[in-house]
């Protein structure tokens, strides 16, 4: 018999919008209560359902941006004007109003504490939201260990925006690296840094990846996430570098990928 076949559904819920965010000029977060929401784990993603009144359906795969300590959802949702879905999810949805989802989907992209470390994330525009899931998740569980704990579990972000003002998170990740020695977040901006900026101003590439992310013989549990191109470009000159292929995970967006 096919385990596929045998296997139970996901079912879809009806998630009710509590708080509407804004990270930037682009990008919202919906936090949402979902009954019976069987938990999930950081990395994890949902399918949202758009129903229109003629019966035309839309799918569309979102990251899930909460850790798995919260009680509700949150999804961050990046507006692409030729969209079928993020126009509704940023310009419609506000709170007490409803939507249709299923998940937690995915068991490869995902990052819990007891995974180990060192953590290497690399991520390209909205590709930070399940990256931005497993430093909140890390977060969470790491306040309350000890020192010998969290210095065994050290993280670097490398993010890669194309301004200043795309940053997504930008307040909270300098927070976080405030507040949490172990913790690096480094930012590559590649279209019209702001005035003083020191930092990159290109695309990732090889150079910057060895620069910041731990040597191969640390053996990181390296995630990348992010459009396409950056994706792949990434995961092959990580690989060059020496990184065991088991130890990269990546997940893309766009024409050719998945959750956003």
């Amino acid at each position: 018999m096919n385990p596929a076949a045998t296997a139970p559904r996901i079912a879809w819920r009806l998630a009710t919008v509590i708080e509407v965010l804004p990270e930037t000029s682009e990008t919202r977060t919906l936090v949402l209560d979902v009954p019976e929401w069987p938990g999930h784990r950081a990395g994890q993603h949902v399918d949202v359902r758009l129903t229109a009144e003629d019966g035309y359906q839309a799918e569309r795969s979102y990251s899930i941006a909460s850790p798995p300590e919260e009680s509700h959802l949150a999804l961050t949702v990046e507006r692409l004007d030729d969209g079928e879905v993020s126009p509704y999810l940023s310009d419609e949805l506000h709170a007490g109003d409803t939507l249709e989802l299923r998940g937690p989907i995915g068991g490869y992209f995902v990052w819990d504490v007891a995974n180990g470390g060192p953590l290497f994330l690399v991520g390209g525009g909205s590709g930070i939201v399940p990256l931005m899931a497993m430093l909140r998740h890390r977060n969470a569980v790491l306040a309350s260990a000890d020192a010998d704990v969290r210095s065994g579990l050290p993280a670097r972000l490398l993010y890669s925006s194309r301004r200043w003002d795309n940053v997504i998170y930008r307040e909270e990740l300098a927070h976080l690296a405030e507040s949490d020695p172990t913790l690096e977040v480094v930012h590559t901006i590649t279209r019209n840094p702001p005035d003083g900026w020191t930092g990159f101003r290109r695309r990732i590439d090889r150079a910057m990846l060895e620069k910041i992310g731990w040597p191969p013989s640390e053996q990181p549990r390296v995630f990348v996430c992010g459009p396409t191109p950056l994706v792949e470009s990434v995961a092959s000159a990580l690989v060059e570098i020496g990184h065991q292929p088991a130890l990269v995970k990546t997940e893309r967006f766009g024409p050719t990928g998945g959750s956003t």
